[in-house]
């Protein structure tokens, strides 16, 4: 063997320019194994009728809609979310060419497509794709693990309009508006009507109008202060647009939220754990709620409701509402522990592995015998439908009432009043500055959360409350961290459904091939 200076680099021969008899085909190009083969063979098996009906016979010819859409979600799959990036693809990724056929739509087809064809008809074709995954045994609708995340809207973070907001600026009208009726009453009295607007409930533009007119009308010929009469000209010409654009927010916003964004009046200001700012600043976004099992997204919905505890009904509506079979069991954290969730689920006979707000704190001992003598530490007694005090005395039920909750939930309130305290060992630590004791309880909350605590202490519940970490979290993780995607693109909460709908697809897809 040659050794020493004998020896020469030697170099890989490059053909670049070298013509093939038989040049290879985009079949032969692709891996037997490559995940877009995954996402042709599944799109290809789904029925995409409704999809079909969106387009109208006549005029031009146009892309398939299947092939469309095997594009959209293979570029979600890759982390390409921009419709001009799919558009680069489409003429540079070799698993592009081979998925479409070499067709090269442009980003206002693909934007089409996207923002208006799958409006209602992407979310039909999710479910296929997740009864075939069901059908494989990739995953079971029987066992859903639920919980949710907050993702940023396509929305300028400064341009907020709160409902708080709105109604001081109403009241600050109204207050001025009864000055200048004051004013006008100590001047011409006998020339007002009785349009007080100190009367008014409600502040609106044809009542402020009619009265600024009929002060107006009252202190015409009269000599009056000049800052009164610009006061009186500036409400004359601001106040009633300043109040129709109020009643139009307002309108926006519904009996629901409490802000929305200008630039996409969907988004809700919702405090997020991804702050730019580093400050926990408020940003507008959607609460994207998802249920999962084995790590497989079976269903998913976006709410307006910056808290979790209002949107477990409706998700779990909208799942009973695609697959027309409920769960056996559901499991989340103590943010969907509310007394109308526990009885949604109890009354449609779901099993519910779900914490209540103080689940956590119940299971050390020092934060929970840090009050001994609050009133959830009182004995209740089922039999006799009485309390007991903490020196042992009965206590009689006194009081009977009905408090609606924001979504409307009508909860019964019970107070009960223990007989006096007079002499009893315990009052300067349980009742000091009253003669009796008196609490107040919900009955049905107090029995459900005990059915909670007992089922979630039993060995299946703790194996559930494991599992929900490592079946629901990791997720989120995936697509917000490893796939980058944190803003949405598109706006308005209908397109942003698609866009959710897109990325639920592509991870049990990509999860697939995995």
């Amino acid at each position: 063997m040659a050794r020493g200076k004998t020896l020469s680099v030697v170099f890989k021969a490059n053909h670049q320019h070298q013509i093939m008899a038989f040049p290879p085909s985009l079949d032969e190009l692709v891996a037997a194994d490559h995940p877009v083969r995954i996402v042709h063979d599944v799109l290809e098996r789904v029925d995409i009728t409704a999809l079909m009906q969106q387009y109208k016979p006549g005029g031009t010819s146009s892309y398939h809609p299947r092939m469309l859409l095997k594009a959209l979600v293979y570029a979600y799959i890759n982390n390409i979310y921009s419709s001009r990036r799919i558009e680069q693809a489409l003429g540079e990724s070799i698993y592009f060419m081979w998925l479409t056929g070499m067709s090269k739509p442009d980003h206002n087809t693909i934007n089409r497509f996207r923002g208006q064809r799958l409006q209602k008809t992407l979310q039909p074709i999710f479910t296929q794709v997740v009864l075939l995954l069901c059908e494989e045994g990739l995953l079971s609708l029987k066992d859903l693990y639920t919980d949710g995340t907050k993702i940023e809207a396509n929305a300028n973070r400064y341009t907020f309009v709160w409902a708080k907001g709105i109604q001081t600026n109403k009241e600050k009208i109204k207050g001025q508006l009864n000055e200048l009726w004051k004013y006008a009453q100590s001047v011409a009295a006998s020339e007002l009507d009785d349009t007080d607007p100190s009367g008014f409930k409600k502040i609106e533009k044809e009542k402020v109008t009619a009265t600024i007119e009929t002060i107006n009308r009252a202190l015409k010929d009269k000599k009056i202060d000049s800052k009164v009469r610009q006061k009186l000209n500036y409400a004359r010409k601001h106040w009633p647009a300043a109040l129709e654009k109020y009643e139009q927010q307002e309108r926006i916003l519904g009996s629901r939220r409490n802000s929305y964004s200008k630039t996409d009046l969907d988004a809700t200001f919702m405090r997020m754990k991804e702050d730019h700012m580093r400050n926990g600043q408020l940003k507008p976004g959607y609460n994207v709620q998802i249920s999962t099992n084995n790590q497989f997204i079976a269903s998913y919905s976006l709410h307006q409701n910056p808290t979790d505890t209002k949107t477990l009904i409706p998700h779990l509506q909208e799942h009973l509402r695609n697959y027309r079979q409920k769960p056996n069991n559901v499991t989340a954290d103590a943010g969907y522990g509310s007394e109308q969730n526990y009885q949604w689920l109890e009354n449609k006979r779901i099993t519910a592995y779900v914490k209540h707000n103080k689940f956590d704190r119940d299971q050390r001992h020092k934060k929970h015998d840090k009050k001994p003598y609050a009133a959830d530490k009182f004995i209740y007694n089922p039999v006799t439908n009485r309390y007991s005090c903490p020196a042992g005395k009965g206590m009689k039920k006194v009081k009977k009432r009905i408090k609606p909750n924001q979504s409307g939930y009508e909860q019964t309130l019970i107070r009960y009043q223990s007989k006096p305290c007079a002499g009893c060992p315990l009052r300067s630590q349980c009742n000091p500055d009253y003669e009796y004791r008196t609490i107040e309880v919900n009955l049905n909350w107090h029995r459900l959360k005990q059915k909670a605590e007992k089922r979630l202490k039993t060995k299946r519940g703790i194996q559930k409350r494991k599992q929900r970490c490592f079946d629901t979290e990791p997720v989120f993780a995936q697509i917000k961290h490893n796939h980058q995607f944190r803003r949405f693109l598109l706006r308005g909460i209908d397109k942003v459904t698609i866009e959710m709908g897109l990325l639920a697809l592509a991870h049990n897809l990509r999860k697939k091939a995995a």
